[in-house]
């Protein structure tokens, strides 16, 4: 097999690209000209070659890998990538922390974000969700001060709990995602010991048109573990990309990670009474209303060739929506069903649906998205870029139904500002989670963990603290007041 021949970006041979045109001077001195077009292109492309780094999630590890089918939803969904035993589509994997910048900690405690492309006969399905099953707001347009609050502060560019902690006060229904972050569950061990939530609400919809109301899980097959917060901090500065590390080793030793798919599922005769939690993203479905279904199994076995192409390029969105598998009235959902193509737009480009990790293995016939930046291929060449001409070769699908059924609105309900407010309500899941699903250990660790957070905060907004994690349980407030008062004489 012939060597490559060094060339320059348009394919012209190069007899040395380390060395710049020049015309000598005295004294070891030269001058370079603008007709040196080995030095240009090698000076314009480094002063190009970063992307802007995503504003959430920017810090990231991932994979490809393979989706099997293990138990046969078809009654529940006319989805083809989950219909038959065995039936097999190629995933691309990403998990990552949420607050911090590209150059961050892996180890630090952050929600992770969960996310998965699956490449089907009918286009890119992907899952992005986040490894806890809850989220800290419920209205959308709190989504980007959430993420501002957990980042450093404006005037000093450092992290700053004040922040953090101010925010959470003020949303308080951000309590039952925070139960979970200051648990051991805030550390996991690796990407491969991580769980993995849909988080939203969706519509599974069947052959018949039937839908019904679901959300998916991931469940680790290496069982879930974490980190004690002291190996978490040391971690972080022996190997910042711990989890990337691990994550990549482990697959090129063979070491496949997998992950049990699993869906729970609500009749829509159930959704109308249930309450909040159909919808809203800071509660759960109790898995003894609505039991765990096998769906499949998700194998890592690939690390990419070349990480800023496969990954850093990736691009993620709840919007990428399969037939069989629809959006639900969770306003979270509909916010980042915009909101995440919007962010791929500016960081990679218009078309970025046509870079290696985000093209569709099926065929591909969208004439009315065209031209832009970074087109690539022939761009439908002279085809109609108008609807409805009778010049067009292409067709419509025949094996797509038109969902057609009802939303139920609230009686009397009128288009405003209709905030959820922060109720009792709010507080009973995160209530059972502290009584019920906590040990005596682990809520000693959970209160040291906010307390630990607390340190350097303002009293007014200790106190804010204390008084929202008091409407949980008590004992909470009383076991931080304590842990607070400890600190401050040691």
């Amino acid at each position: 097999m012939s060597k490559p021949v060094y060339t320059l970006a348009e394919g012209q041979p190069l007899p040395n690209p380390s060395l710049s045109t020049t015309l000598p001077t005295f004294g070891g001195g030269a001058v370079t000209t603008l007709g040196d077009t080995l030095l240009i292109e090698t000076l314009t492309h480094f002063n190009r070659e970063r992307i802007p780094e995503r504003v959430v999630h920017a810090k990231g590890s991932g994979a490809w890998g393979e989706f099997r089918v293990t138990n046969d939803i078809s009654h529940l969904t006319c989805a083809k990538f989950l219909n038959g035993v065995g039936k097999t589509s190629k995933v691309l994997f990403r998990s990552s922390t949420t607050g911090g910048e590209k150059g961050s900690a892996d180890t630090v405690r952050d929600v992770r974000g969960f996310a998965v492309k699956f490449f089907t006969e009918e286009g890119n399905h992907d899952i992005v969700g986040n490894h806890v099953p809850v989220f800290f707001v419920r209205d959308p347009v709190r989504f980007p001060s959430l993420n501002r609050s957990h980042k450093k502060h404006p005037a000093t560019g450092l992290p700053d709990m004040n922040m953090y902690w101010d925010f959470h006060c003020n949303q308080p229904e951000s309590v039952h995602t925070l139960m979970h972050v200051f648990g051991s569950r805030g550390l996991p061990t690796s990407v491969r010991s991580m769980t993995g939530f849909g988080i939203h609400t969706f519509k599974l919809v069947g052959h018949d048109g039937r839908f019904r109301y679901c959300k998916f899980h991931f469940k680790p097959v290496l069982g879930f573990s974490t980190m004690t917060p002291d190996e978490a901090t040391r971690m972080a500065g022996v190997n910042a990309d711990f989890h990337n590390q691990d994550l990549s080793l482990a697959i090129a030793r063979g070491e496949h990670p997998v992950w049990k798919m699993y869906i729970q599922v609500m009749e829509p005769e159930q959704a109308e009474t249930y309450g909040r939690a159909v919808f809203d993203i800071t509660k759960v479905w109790p898995h003894k209303d609505f039991p765990l279904i096998e769906v499949g199994e998700m194998t890592l076995n690939r690390n990419p060739e070349n990480f800023f192409a496969e990954i850093e390029q990736a691009a993620f969105s709840p919007s990428n929506l399969v037939p069989g598998i629809a959006m639900t009235p969770d306003p979270m959902l509909q916010a980042r069903m915009f909101a995440y193509p919007d962010a791929q737009r500016y960081r990679l480009g218009v078309n970025y649906t046509q870079l290696p990790p985000n093209r569709a293995i099926c065929p591909v016939y969208a004439p009315y998205e065209r031209d832009g930046m970074a087109t690539m291929g022939r761009n439908y060449g002279g085809d109609p870029n108008y609807v409805r001409s009778t010049l067009t070769p292409g067709v419509f699908s025949q094996s797509v139904q038109e969902v057609r059924h009802n939303e139920w609105l609230r009686s009397g309900a009128v288009l405003g500002f209709n905030e959820i407010l922060v109720d009792d309500e709010d507080f009973v899941q995160p209530r059972a989670l502290w009584n019920n699903v906590f040990d005596e250990a682990e809520r000693r660790k959970w209160v040291a963990n906010v307390t630990a957070s607390l340190e350097g905060v303002l009293p007014e907004i200790q106190q804010a603290t204390i008084a929202m994690f008091s409407r949980v349980e008590p004992q909470i407030g009383q076991m931080m007041e304590a842990q607070l008062k400890g600190s401050a004489r040691l």
